[in-house]
């Protein structure tokens, strides 16, 4: 109907003086906005299909093409705005949720860009990384609280199982079926190579990747996808999935039209069947629910691999992370409010949770509060854009930080938020096997490899700067950090002084 109808989102531009009609654009297009019409002689483009994944752009010989926001709106309103608006013409006209995908695009405050990294000069030297050692590598699971002695003076090892990093980073949790088999072989292959882990997410693991176990997290979650004894024994470790940063509180869901070959196979599911996880887990209403799951998944790994809880971070984080600390758990993982998704209500996922930065620091502080910090390692994600801020992140307590977003748009990801759509042009979040191809999984191995090794370098050179040459020794180092353009209730929460004091 006339009154449905809402202006596209974004314009083609193409240039017809250096437009040479080659039809890259109309093959590399899933979403058919690029057409060869054979009586005008030339290419034209359907606007209102494009996402702006910027591949017609990027592949354009001639460098004909743009794609633009589009500038027309409904009248001016600063209360209604033209997505609020647009979104009730969509909801009104459908019945529908609003789906998206990734993370929130919305301009809350991001606490990464308001702390500064403080810097050693003349009374605690600065240190050289490229002539002295700089120690990057990073152990996860519980602490031994006390040195244990033989009766000859001995040390008794009496470590838990521990996840070995040789840099505190991660590759969150993606789940073939939401993600290509392509782009989950380039995030193992490349873990492997950098000596760090990377998770399945909740779809299980295809059988082809079995062999990459000692740098994998195998994620158990509420709809038990592909969850069976050697799954859980595969990997290095284990993660229970109770919430995620973009959907706190609900479910997840793949639709039936990705479930798919072998994707059905490794969930151990029907093909065509829809992929629901439930809100909750059906056997865990208390700590002391979760707290059997967590043995339970320790007895049948025969009690060799750490297990991490994965949760959302929401306003009484601390108090959750007090009680998985005393579950058993070797390792909480906290996802903040601008983690990425494949597809979450678009509601939830720009207005439920909180940011990582506070939660964080919320956490570590009741954890030390109470004691408990060595019981438990502290990974957190949601939006960790640049090596400043996993500094940032280590300094505010810690111990690793998982990346996904990013890992993605390394691997060349455009954010064009359409994953529930299933046609990703880059054959990142899409099971369609001519787009499936285009991402190269030693290409896309070499571009994690090179972005981690990159970051690395940039964490030695500012741990060096801090006259720190450990980061085992920044940990919860919030000293190293200041504040600016935050109000005092903030920078209580973080823990931090002003930039100045």
């Amino acid at each position: 109907m006339v009154r449905d109808y809402l202006y596209p989102d974004y314009e083609v531009i193409r240039n017809a003086d250096m437009c040479i009609a080659c039809r890259v654009c109309e093959r590399q297009c899933a979403n058919e906005v690029h057409k060869y019409d054979a009586d005008l002689k030339k290419m034209v483009s359907n606007t209102a299909s494009c996402v702006d994944c910027q591949r017609c752009v990027c592949l354009c010989p001639t460098h004909a093409l743009k794609v633009i926001k589009s500038d027309n709106t409904f009248k001016i309103n600063a209360n209604w705005t033209n997505e609020a608006i647009s979104d009730i013409i969509r909801q009104a006209g459908t019945g529908a949720v609003l789906l998206s995908a990734m993370g929130t695009p919305k301009e809350y405050p991001v606490y990464w860009d308001k702390i500064l990294i403080n810097a050693s000069q003349v009374t605690n030297p600065s240190i050289d990384p490229l002539r002295e050692p700089m120690e990057t590598k990073t152990y996860l699971g519980k602490k031994a609280a006390e040195i244990i002695r033989d009766k000859n003076g001995n040390i008794v090892p009496k470590t838990s199982p521990q996840l070995e990093l040789e840099v505190p980073i991660m590759f969150s949790a993606m789940s073939y079926g939401s993600i290509s088999y392509n782009a989950h072989k380039s995030l193992a292959m490349a873990a492997e190579e950098l000596g760090i882990l990377y998770n399945t997410g909740e779809g299980g693991l295809h059988e082809d990747f079995y062999q990459y176990g000692s740098n994998t997290i195998v994620q158990v979650a509420s709809g038990r996808f592909g969850v069976h004894e050697d799954y859980l024994n595969s990997g290095a470790a284990i993660e229970i999935k109770m919430g995620q940063g973009a959907k706190p509180g609900i479910g997840g869901h793949l639709p039936g039209a990705k479930i798919v070959g072998d994707i059905s196979k490794t969930r151990m599911i029907p093909e065509g069947t829809d992929a629901i996880s439930p809100a909750p887990h059906h056997d865990i209403y208390s700590i002391e629910d979760l707290r059997q799951l967590v043995f339970s998944l320790k007895e049948a790994s025969d009690y060799k691999k750490p297990v991490i809880v994965k949760i959302a971070a929401v306003h009484n984080v601390a108090a959750i992370a007090s009680g998985i600390a005393r579950s058993g758990a070797d390792i909480i993982a906290i996802d903040g409010y601008r983690g990425g998704t494949g597809a979450a209500p678009k509601k939830i996922r720009d207005n439920v949770g909180i940011p990582i930065e506070l939660a964080l620091a919320s956490v570590d502080q009741r954890l030390r509060d109470e004691g408990i910090r060595g019981d438990v390692s502290v990974v957190v994600g949601g939006s960790i854009r640049s090596s400043a801020d996993i500094v940032k992140a280590v300094a505010l307590g810690a111990d690793a930080v998982y990346i996904a977003t990013s890992a993605l748009i390394a691997l060349g990801c455009h954010l064009c938020r359409s994953c529930q759509s299933g046609k990703c042009n880059w054959g990142i979040a899409t099971q369609i096997p001519e787009l499936v191809k285009r991402l190269n999984p030693e290409d896309g191995k070499e571009r994690l490899v090179n972005l981690v090794n990159a970051w690395t370098h940039e964490i030695k050179e500012m741990l060096g700067g801090m006259g720190i040459n450990s980061i085992e020794a920044l940990r919860g180092n919030r000293l190293m950090l200041r504040g600016i353009g935050m109000n005092e209730k903030e920078l209580e929460i973080l823990g931090i002084k002003h930039a100045g004091e």
